[in-house]
């Protein structure tokens, strides 16, 4: 067992496919099912289930994944640590975020700091930061949903309301807050499942026994406040963008009489990861910029 084939066998249970797998790694797909079928002979068990030209990660199969992603990301934490030792470089940051626009004033306080450091960005769900982590391709995730675990360490950035937002000329506009009782026929414009703004959506309603009637549903949180303000819907917002809309009339903003509607944003990285100096300095700029010391 080479560590070449545990690389191949990462790929493909992350693709759940030979051809994207061979792909990522740059090889012919015939070099990536020998490898496959050559480490599975070695292990005395299948990983993958196979059906017809479909091939998915078997319950053996995970339990393997789970050690080799342990195994790969202490070896890629050592190579790191000893190019660090020996001066090779800069260094790298690597975070995924669900949503990127939010680290664009740490990222700059970050290049000026350290201009040559080589910085790597994901935009990922909950569940692809979990497995980002896992594997060591990133430093840190900074996740708007708990993201916990023994094995992950964790500081709060920043916790603010979430407000709804209806446009302009909506019945509900002009209100200061309205309950989630209220909004059983609204149509809404939503994140896909998986995003904190889906998730809190679907906890408040479920909460009432209630199903949000979701009309329009992308990966592009961004745009919600235009689409608000366009008449598709209404729809869940943190105050940040309200602060940065401002009162432009775009739309129309009203608090929620329900508990835990808000957000928290928290940095998170594996406990027993390697952090590099530039790292350690990017978790230091990202607590002071979300948690500015009182004056």
């Amino acid at each position: 067992m080479d560590l070449l084939s545990l690389r191949y066998f990462q790929a493909v249970a992350r693709h759940q496919h030979i051809s994207r797998a061979a792909e990522e790694l740059r090889v012919a797909q015939p070099s990536v099912s020998r490898s496959i079928i050559r480490l599975e002979s070695e292990l005395g068990i299948p990983l993958f289930d196979r059906q017809g030209r479909r091939i998915r990660l078997n319950e053996h199969g995970t339990a393997f994944l789970r050690r080799v992603e342990r195994t790969l990301a202490e070896l890629d934490d050592a190579r790191r640590e000893m190019a660090d030792a020996v001066g090779a470089g800069p260094g790298r940051v690597a975070v995924a975020a669900e949503t990127l626009l939010q680290l664009a004033g740490v990222l700059a306080a970050f290049r000026a700091q350290r201009p040559g450091v080589s910085v790597r960005l994901f935009q990922a769900s909950l569940t692809s930061m979990r497995r980002h982590l896992r594997a060591a391709e990133v430093d840190f995730a900074l996740a708007s949903q708990p993201l916990a675990g023994p094995e992950l360490c964790s500081v709060e950035l920043a916790r603010e309301e979430v407000l709804l937002a209806v446009p302009p000329w909506h019945p509900l506009a002009g209100r200061e807050s309205v309950a989630v009782t209220e909004l059983a026929d609204e149509e809404f414009v939503s994140t896909r499942a998986g995003h904190w703004q889906r998730t809190l959506l679907d906890r408040l309603f479920v909460r009432e026994g209630l199903t949000p009637q979701v009309v329009c549903e992308g990966d592009e949180a961004a745009a919600t406040p235009e689409l608000i303000g366009a008449g598709l819907g209404i729809g869940l917002m943190p105050a940040v963008a309200r602060r940065a809309l401002g009162e432009s009339g775009q739309v129309a903003w009203l608090r929620l009489d329900a508990a835990d509607c808000h957000r928290t944003l928290t940095l998170v990285w594996r406990q027993d990861a390697y952090l590099s100096p530039a790292a350690k300095e990017f978790r230091r700029l990202a607590t002071e910029r979300f948690m500015p010391r009182e004056s």
